[in-house]
């Protein structure tokens, strides 16, 4: 008998049904007989139509997260639904093929949304032992979507305030939300984060979000500029308004911690987030101005559109001194220059301590979030050295600066010993063309699974 869903709709799995699963594009069960779906993807198969529907050829070689994103890609008819044979792999493989179809069967919002999902029905070997494995990865799904649907809302919808109260909604999934708002930044000093974001209608804010699992926690730091004009420094108006993308660092840590809770990892994770608008106005920041930093060092301003690393100064440094985490880890649509060096095709990937960043190279060739080891060398922070401040908060104007690096020395200034990667994620937060997990033009998600996979349990 159909068990009638919270929203009326009838749905026929509510036996392994999660609090993830409400989070996902599709329903998703695992069975071991066929039914005999219009839709169907198997190996053997010709891409095409028959007399009982689509039938769609999967091929192994794609890699298993992938031929089940390609398989929900092809379909004509989403909304019909789609029923995928991966009897001839193993259980975990038919789980990856459900994970990279759910993943693919995202779409931009447009219009009022809708509670009628399509079905995604995976037949495998033992369907039970699917159900067991399922929920961990519904939940790493519904963190990366999470994460999207941030990236896709635009600037006048998700301004720092609303973001901000999107991130308290995530108390009802079981994290601590914590806020300071600007008066309170001010108070306590953090000069750096309160001049990004002091000329905006809303923000700065500093948001916290804990999951209280076992032992000392792990730290993500996101950046979390719901729209960059550049400030001062503006920007040039052709595709400035990709710029309500420049939060992605700060969605993927939310997506984590999000996937972390669904999961109830047994491990503790925080996230600490800088969400602010860089915009102008008469109480723009300068360049040229000096700043206090929330670690008391002073920083000189020279580029107002390099807003980005002087908030995540001050998320570091809260995140470190407030919370003592085993590592940090950070995340930002950070520089340009990061994506002369790599396309569109990998992260950045820098830090000071190589076990991090071993486990966060392995962590992202296994959830396809690819990430390549960068320098920080010590010609880099000399070039940041400043006659009036502490340190330059960016190079001074010239051709074929290494930004990126940079960028990444200036960080590493506000982490002390602390086990630290700075991952830059421009060039990477929005899928350029289509790729095997998102449609041309969609935002990817990229590092929710990523940091979820680093916690325990």
């Amino acid at each position: 008998m159909p068990r009638p869903s919270a929203c009326g709709c009838s749905t026929d799995w509510w036996p392994t049904i999660t609090r993830a699963d409400t989070f996902l594009p599709v329903t998703v069960r695992f069975a071991a007989v066929t039914e005999h779906f219009s839709a169907r993807a198997a190996i053997g198969l010709e891409n095409g139509f028959d007399a009982q529907g689509q039938t769609i050829a999967l091929d192994p070689s794609l890699g298993d997260e992938a031929d089940g994103a390609r398989a929900w890609a092809a379909l004509a008819e989403p909304s019909r639904g789609l029923e995928i044979d991966a009897r001839e792999w193993p259980t975990d493989a038919a789980v990856a093929i459900a994970t990279g179809a759910a993943l693919r069967a995202w779409r931009m919002p447009k219009g009022a949304p809708t509670c009628l999902k399509p079905a995604l029905l995976v037949l495998c070997r033992a369907p039970e032992e699917a159900r067991r494995l399922w929920p961990r990865a519904a939940a790493a799904v519904a963190g990366n979507l999470f994460a999207r649907a941030l990236v896709a809302e635009p600037a006048n919808r998700l301004t720092p305030a609303n973001f901000v109260e999107r991130m308290k909604a995530l108390a009802e999934e079981g994290l601590t939300v914590s806020v300071l708002g600007p008066q309170e930044l001010e108070r306590r000093g953090y000069g750096a984060l309160s001049a990004v974001g002091r000329a905006a209608p809303t923000g700065p804010y500093l948001v916290t979000l804990e999951w209280k699992g076992a032992g000392q926690p792990i730290a993500f730091v996101g950046k979390g500029l719901c729209f960059d004009n550049g400030g001062i420094s503006i920007k040039p108006a052709l595709g400035m308004e990709a710029m309500r993308a420049d939060m992605a660092g700060a969605a993927a840590c939310a997506g984590a911690m999000l996937a972390l809770a669904l999961r109830g990892a047994a491990g503790a994770a925080v996230a600490v987030l800088a969400v602010a608008e860089n915009a102008i106005g008469a109480d723009a920041y300068r360049p040229g101005d000096v700043l206090i930093s929330a670690s008391g060092r002073s920083i000189q301003v020279m580029d107002t559109d390099a807003e980005g690393r002087l908030a995540l100064a001050d998320a570091l440094h809260h995140a470190i001194t407030r919370h003592a985490p085993r590592a940090v880890v950070d995340i930002a649509t950070l520089t340009g220059s990061i994506v002369t060096a790599l396309g569109h095709h990998r992260a950045g990937l820098f830090g000071n301590n190589p076990t991090l960043r071993d486990a966060l190279m392995t962590m992202g060739e296994v959830v396809g979030e690819y990430l390549w080891p960068m320098p920080i060398g010590t010609a880099h922070r000399e070039d940041l050295n400043s006659d009036i401040a502490d340190i330059l908060q960016c190079a001074p104007a010239g051709r074929l600066l290494p930004d990126a690096c940079h960028a990444a020395a200036f960080l590493k200034e506000f982490v002390g010993e602390t086990a630290w990667a700075h991952l830059d994620i421009a060039g990477v937060e929005t899928a350029e063309e289509d790729t095997p997990l998102a449609a041309k033009g969609a935002p990817t998600g990229f590092g929710a699974r990523l940091l979820e996979g680093l916690v325990e349990g």
